[in-house]
């Protein structure tokens, strides 16, 4: 039934050691600058494919029987047998790569293929919302969404996921799993509840905050603290945004700036409050028993997707499309989140979870009511009414962005 990770292996889900580095872009790590990558998107500035609306792109187009598909490790239950229902239900072959391990080393890795218009070896790839996106995005590097193919889409998905600001009426994307950047604390060194992203600058806990190093993370954070809402942040903010988290690293709050490895130090108390991400929380609760509390600040949080897209390459586009359907089928939503323990953009999967544990007993019954009743699972219409997008960075404006934010985390 559901699966037990170890801490490490359930890391590599989501983000506690993170060999796949941050999914938001974590650019310092993956030895691409934001310099670099600046660099390569205008080296190759429109040499990709050209835009074009959705019924000109799939014109002609028919099904072939199979596809290739890169994700991330441990992102689905090992056995694949969503794939195997699929190809049951379609005769689709599918051949599934666990292929990305960060953003922008994978984007490194498909740009010059992309730039000569040539296939990169995949048909749909999941990437997470951010800096390399907006660039695939800017470059004509994706195939236009016939949403006419996408009917489960239509009619499981969130509102929340639709027309996100990243990807306008979806024309490019939609997702696969999210997740949730909050504050995670630890109440066996804590006091009080935490709820504001104030409390990160409260020097109650010098020494004691952890920060992450992800430019994007950090600056989201910044602004909320000056409160502004990142998807509507300008230049003028983001010079703001890091004169505050200069500020809070000037006062010695943070302890340090965490690339994935923030789990182990709040569990066992080098630090007291950080910055985390809502799968780590939930992993490090259910497989080591702590009790690590996770909230979404009153501020507001960010709520980041990895998101489906077919390369404008791709051999096998119908297909792709075919089985992005079928993951918004909320039976195989259910059963990819009881595996994958991250949030769902299909909400029914929780009735069908809720239906499966009313029906089971003894630890396989306890595993499935934790998954249905987490917040970090399933968020309620409180926490989502305070979940934004990030900072819209494009290769026009990231030279003045990144910069600012990677000064602070690793000076």
């Amino acid at each position: 039934m559901t699966r037990r990770l170890t801490p490490a292996q359930a890391a590599l889900a989501r983000g506690l050691t993170q060999p796949r580095l941050s999914r938001r872009g974590m650019l310092g790590l993956s030895g691409l600058t934001a310099a670099g990558l600046t660099l390569s998107a205008c080296g190759v500035e429109g040499q990709g494919g050209e835009s074009t609306s959705a019924k000109g792109f799939w014109d002609g187009k028919k099904s072939n029987g199979r596809l290739d598909f890169a994700n991330w490790p441990l992102y689905m239950d090992p056995g694949h047998p969503e794939l195997k229902a699929f190809t049951e239900e379609t005769g689709i072959k599918v051949n599934y790569d666990e292929a990305v391990q960060d953003n922008p080393s994978f984007f490194g890795k498909i740009q010059p293929m992309l730039a000569q218009a040539e296939p990169i070896g995949y048909d749909l790839m999941v990437l997470t919302n951010g800096i390399e996106l907006n660039k695939l995005i800017e470059l004509n590097y994706l195939a236009p969404l016939d949403h006419s193919k996408l009917p489960n889409f239509a009619d499981h998905a969130a509102d929340i996921y639709k027309n996100t600001s990243y990807d306008s009426g979806n024309r490019y994307t939609i997702p696969y799993a999210s997740g949730i950047t909050g504050i995670a604390y630890n109440p066996e060194y804590v006091d009080r509840e935490i709820t504001s992203i104030a409390d990160l600058w409260d020097p109650a806990f010098e020494d004691k905050v952890g920060m992450f190093s992800d430019p994007q993370e950090l600056a989201n954070f910044g602004l909320f603290y000056n409160g502004v809402k990142p998807a509507d942040s300008g230049e003028s903010d983001w010079i703001d945004a890091a004169d505050a988290l200069q500020e809070q690293r000037d006062k010695g709050l943070v302890r340090r700036y965490y690339s994935q490895d923030y789990i182990q130090p709040l569990s066992n108390g080098d630090v007291w409050l950080s910055m985390a991400w809502s799968g780590d929380i939930f992993q490090q609760n259910a497989e080591e028993g702590t009790n690590l509390k996770f909230v979404v600040p009153e501020e507001g949080a960010t709520l980041w997707s990895d998101n489906m897209m077919v390369p404008f390459t791709a051999k096998n586009p119908v297909d792709a499309l075919m089985l992005m359907n079928f993951f918004y089928d909320p039976e195989i939503a259910a059963d990819l989140t009881e595996y994958i323990n991250y949030i769902t953009p299909v909400p029914e999967a929780r009735d069908i979870l809720r239906g499966k544990a009313e029906e089971a007993s003894g630890d396989d019954k306890e595993t499935l009511e934790r998954i249905v009743d987490s917040p970090l699972v399933f968020p309620n219409d409180d926490d989502y009414a305070k979940l934004h997008n990030y900072v819209p960075v494009t290769s026009n404006n990231e030279e003045n962005f990144s910069p600012l934010f990677l000064a602070i985390s690793q000076s």
